[in-house]
């Protein structure tokens, strides 16, 4: 299995497992910054290189993590950031914003949060209902003209959006949730990354740590975890849930790996260019994921994959 790839319609050579920087500062319960920065430098001496953050993820704190902890190391670093929702000085929701003003003005302070002159990769991170996508990814391309960005890419957005946006400028990533329990993009989504040449981006590969099997009930999560007000995780989705789980479990014990590098080695089984961005903390769950590349797959196992997992899964994604 190859271990890393070409970012589509760019020069960026990046892992094909890379690191998802958000439980980093928000969202998944208590979280150590010596600990993130730790994990974020054993990911360079393991090899990995690319990094994924955005504006919003609390509020710029995660972009700065990162710029703290890369310091002085950027020639071994792929960081990619986005744009697009807007959070106030107290984490508070206000929305997406797509005007080009604002994008220049988020980039901006994208900069200056992470020390960097220029971002390798920057993400419409959703696409505001009231601007056409034409006008947003002219204002990204106009970052490229300026040497502020180097390639844009999009997350969560539909075929044909995609077809729009690449009309306007090259777009090198499609970012959006993909894994054995979120499997939307096959339907579109992949033919037409193929047809233009776009690498997409899987995030939250391992199911928002359900595929891992550490999520057994909902007293797994500690206080403020946002999954406790996902649907996917209510006690009732967890016990109908749990059947993905058995099925990477038995895999998992046959082949003496786990779950999670079950689940990752599936994903890029997919084709040869898809790349994920599991999300962790912790340097030991960091090399289990990272153990996925030597995890094969051959087809029994994707049939009985295919087979086996559920064809619905209980809850919305949000």
């Amino acid at each position: 299995m190859k271990n890393s790839t070409i970012l589509g319609n760019s020069t960026l050579n990046v892992n094909r497992i890379g690191l998802g920087c958000m439980g980093m500062s928000e969202f998944y319960g208590s979280f150590d910054e010596t600990e993130s920065i730790n994990t974020l430098h054993k990911a360079i001496d393991l090899g990995v290189n690319f990094f994924d953050t955005a504006d919003m993820y609390a509020s710029g704190a995660n972009e700065k993590l990162i710029g703290n902890a890369f310091k002085g190391r950027w020639a071994d670093v792929i960081l990619a950031t986005k744009f697009g929702v807007m959070r106030g000085p107290n984490g508070e929701w206000l929305g997406l914003n797509g005007q080009p003003a604002y994008i220049q003005k988020a980039c901006e302070q994208s900069l200056l949060n992470i020390g960097t002159e220029s971002i390798d990769l920057y993400y419409m991170h959703r696409q505001a209902p009231d601007v056409e996508i034409e006008v947003i990814v002219g204002a990204m391309a106009d970052l490229v003209k300026q040497g502020k960005v180097k390639y844009i890419g999009l997350s969560e957005v539909d075929a044909v959006t995609i077809r729009r946006a690449h009309k306007v400028h090259p777009i090198t990533a499609i970012q959006s949730e993909y894994s054995l329990w979120s499997r939307e993009p096959e339907q579109e989504i992949f033919d037409v990354c193929n047809e233009l040449g776009i690498t997409f981006v899987s995030y939250s590969p391992l199911g928002r740590g359900f595929l891992t099997g550490a999520i057994k009930s909902r007293a797994d999560f500690e206080a403020g975890d946002f999954r406790l007000s996902n649907p996917r995780f209510t006690e009732e989705a967890i016990n109908e849930n749990i059947k993905f789980v058995e099925v990477l479990d038995q895999i998992a014990e046959a082949k003496g790996v786990t779950k999670a590098q079950v689940a990752l080695s599936w994903i890029l089984s997919q084709n040869d260019s898809i790349t994920a961005i599991p999300g962790t903390r912790k340097i030991h769950r960091l090399e289990e994921n990272l153990g996925a590349y030597d995890c094969v797959l051959h087809q029994a196992d994707m049939e009985l994959i295919e087979a086996s997992i559920p064809k619905t899964t209980i809850g919305n994604r949000y």
